[in-house]
């Protein structure tokens, strides 16, 4: 039986230090595995990774053979802080090459679960007047919990190749992250718990699960592998966490404070929506955590026009901040 694992709850500051966050922010994440590997932090966190997919018999070594459709991988990996800016840990992801399998071959059906902002701001409208609990729950491995229906293939991840079948390929169990049938398989493993624990999946937001319970309700708000759970009873709702602990394995985020890039500040009135620390990562990534502020983002009486300027070679990082803001 699984058990959650409960984490300290830590309150968010009521002062920035702003210096001590930009410092830790310089200590940016590895963008190859060649790199983690020679950190010892990151090499443990892919160490970590690893030993979690084996225990959980994600694939099996087979022989390769030229009917396979063998898909590559990549490591992703991300610190991950507290509310507060601190860092929590380092996490280390193997993430499958989607974009190397093909339709029909090793999947079918895809899609993404993602909860839907218009529901987010009225389920947490609803909680804020009626001062319901607000906690918020991360599945470890979610996309592991899935079983694979099609025949899929990953290359050994170096660092880790068997010394005995060097040349061996992985023959994959369970829905790893990056495959294209990942989400719907761990939403389809989800979404059977719920219901056969007595919730109503909403038809107009399916990442929203709801159950009545006589007269008392819980709110279930699903964003791929993180869960917030919205009720009007403190003990149900606990008693409810410890029957989806008991399915999956867990990690207890307490009270709801990060969400989507957005901290949940408790005030006197309610709760306030900040993205402060979204825009600090903005700003380190983009090297302007140093620039000097001002009240305008261009200067006054400046004009533009579609051909001012030099065309960017690589317009990538561009794009990409774009899209951020």
């Amino acid at each position: 039986m699984q058990t959650r694992a409960k984490n300290n709850i830590h309150k968010p500051l009521t002062k920035l230090n702003l210096h001590t966050m930009l410092s830790q922010h310089s200590n940016l994440e590895p963008t190859t595995s060649t790199q983690a590997l020679k950190d010892p932090k990151w090499h443990q966190a892919m160490s970590d990774k690893f030993n979690a997919l084996i225990r959980n018999g994600t694939w099996q070594l087979i022989p390769a053979n030229s009917t396979q459709n063998v898909v590559g991988y990549k490591w992703i990996f991300r610190t991950k802080r507290h509310s507060d800016g601190f860092i929590d840990r380092y996490k280390a992801r193997l993430v499958a090459k989607g974009f190397h399998q093909r339709a029909g071959v090793d999947y079918y059906d895809t899609f993404n679960l993602v909860i839907k902002p218009t529901t987010i701001r009225l389920v947490l409208s609803i909680a804020i007047s009626s001062r319901w609990t607000l906690r918020q729950l991360d599945v470890n491995n979610a996309f592991l919990q899935g079983a694979l229906t099609k025949h899929v293939y990953m290359h050994q991840p170096p660092g880790f190749i068997d010394k005995d079948f060097p040349s061996h390929v992985c023959k994959l169990q369970k829905a790893i992250y990056g495959l294209k049938q990942a989400p719907c398989t761990w939403f389809h493993e989800l979404r059977t718990f719920l219901l056969q624990s007595g919730f109503h999946n909403s038809h107009v937001d399916t990442s929203l699960f709801v159950l009545h319970l006589g007269q008392h309700l819980i709110y279930v708000l699903v964003y791929v592998d993180d869960l917030i759970i919205i009720g009007d009873d403190i003990h149900l709702v606990n008693r409810f966490i410890d029957l989806i602990a008991n399915r999956f394995s867990l990690k207890d985020l307490g009270q709801l404070s990060y969400f989507l890039g957005i901290e949940i500040l408790p005030t006197k009135q309610g709760f306030l929506l900040s993205q402060r620390r979204y825009l600090l990562d903005l700003l380190t990534c983009t090297h302007m955590n140093e620039a000097k502020s001002i009240f305008t983002p261009l200067p006054s009486g400046t004009t533009l026009s579609l051909h001012s300027g030099d065309v960017l070679p690589d317009p990538t990082e561009f794009c990409s901040v774009m899209g951020s803001l």
